[in-house]
């Protein structure tokens, strides 16, 4: 059975740092592609980086770039997030998800996990 579980969000004040974490199991992941994408209340689901599995390339939404790092840690079978100076307008529930290419759009990850809520107080 495939899981992914987030964990590592809560409340922040504008400006702080989050570290999301994303472990992964049931199955490999090698040659997938690991996403993030959040979602705020009344709005759609947008995309805010990915990292490729094998390589560890990376690639961001431009809202994030610049401040949002991803990274992967084989061993843990777990992917992070590091959010630095974060704002209000990134609050929202934060999901990771897998999925065989490399995309931006949500509807193409096979596998999700629950989300974790990220809350920047101004």
């Amino acid at each position: 059975q495939v899981q992914l579980v987030e964990s590592g969000g809560g409340l922040v004040q504008a400006g702080g740092s989050l570290r999301l974490s994303c472990t992964a199991s049931g199955r490999t992941f090698s040659g997938y592609t690991m996403g993030w994408f959040r979602q705020a209340p009344g709005k759609e689901r947008e995309f805010v980086g990915l990292i490729s599995w094998s390589g560890g390339s990376t690639f961001y939404a431009n809202s994030v770039k610049g401040r949002f790092t991803i990274s992967r840690d084989i061993a843990k079978n777990t992917v992070y997030a590091q959010m630095n100076s974060l704002k209000p307008e990134d609050t929202a529930v934060y999901y990771c998800a897998a999925g065989r290419f490399w995309v931006t759009t949500w509807t193409d990850y096979d596998y999700w996990g629950q989300g974790t809520q990220v809350t920047v107080s101004s």
